[in-house]
């Protein structure tokens, strides 16, 4: 078979290579071999041996670098390669493709709408200062005082909400808004809006009479048919600093409260006694004429 240039530098290149690998081996199994024979001489003659056997392979590695560097220009210098005729390929006529006439597309009108969806910015939520004003803490909050998100739910125990969530459906007697907090200071002024559709429609406000971090809740237990489908959101205050935001959205009518009737008295209607008469005094007897007696 044919062998070129670049193939013969490539199998040198790879014998060489396959001789520094097992002139390594052969260095190293021979000085390691040589610390069990108890001869001196013999032993260095080994270790000698050995490391004859690395710089052979040292002398390889350095022959494979100049061989791949420089063993193919100095070989073509002096058998500069011969240009091999490759085969033209043959023109093959490919059928063209008839145009067709097509239909020209009318161009449609672009709807504009009649009115653009402007988002409006979101207002940072505050304190009304008529609940501001029954404030009753004199101690000073904590301005690191922290909250985590609020989580809701119909129902708690042990201060984790079950089955929390975001959607609620009616009817709804109870709901909680749970979280977590840290770094408040006992005694300071706290408060919390719960607003639907941006109506305030309950509020507590007071002291803090929890301790420093923990669990805690918020919660509003209002009849079952104030319970008004729409979105609600929960305010949480230290102070008036605003802390956090919850929202939660209610579906379904709420139940409507059914008027219990109470029975009344039926006045049972008496027999109600009509006047006796009263008799007519018999007339004066004239006594202007005396009794005649009668005497034996």
């Amino acid at each position: 078979m044919g062998l070129d240039i670049h193939a013969a530098v490539q199998t040198a290149l790879i014998l060489t290579l396959l001789g520094i690998v097992l002139s390594i081996w052969v260095g190293v199994q021979t000085i390691h071999s040589s610390r069990r024979v108890p001869f001196f001489r013999v032993r260095r003659r080994q270790v000698m041996g050995g490391w004859r056997m690395l710089g052979f392979s040292l002398l390889l590695a350095a022959f494979a670098f100049v061989l791949h560097r420089y063993a193919e220009p100095v070989a073509y210098r002096y058998y500069p390669p011969t240009a091999t005729s490759s085969r033209t390929p043959t023109m093959t006529l490919t059928p063209t493709i008839t145009e067709t006439q097509t239909i020209t597309l009318t161009p449609t009108i672009t709807l504009t709408p009649a009115v653009t969806d402007t988002p409006t910015p979101t207002p940072t939520p505050f304190l009304p200062l008529a609940i501001e004003a029954m404030f009753q803490s004199m101690i000073t909050p904590n301005p690191e005082a922290a909250f985590s998100p609020l989580a809701f739910a119909q129902s708690v125990r042990d201060y984790q909400p079950i089955n929390p969530g975001t959607f609620f459906r009616n009817p709804i007697r109870r709901m909680y808004a749970v979280f977590t907090y840290d770094n408040m200071v006992p005694g300071s002024q706290w408060t919390a809006l719960w607003y639907r559709n941006d109506e305030l429609v309950h509020f507590e406000t007071k002291p803090w009479d929890g301790a420093t971090g923990g669990y805690g809740y918020t919660d509003w237990n209002p009849p079952p048919e104030e319970w008004l489908p729409g979105n609600y959101e929960v305010h949480l205050f230290v102070g008036t600093e605003w802390k956090v935001v919850g929202r939660f959205v209610i579906e379904g009518e709420p139940p409507t409260s059914t008027l219990t009737p109470t029975p009344s008295l039926t006045l049972t209607p008496t027999k109600t006694p009509v006047p006796s008469k009263t008799p007519t005094p018999p007339p004066p007897t004239d006594t202007r004429w005396p009794t005649q007696i009668t005497t034996r």
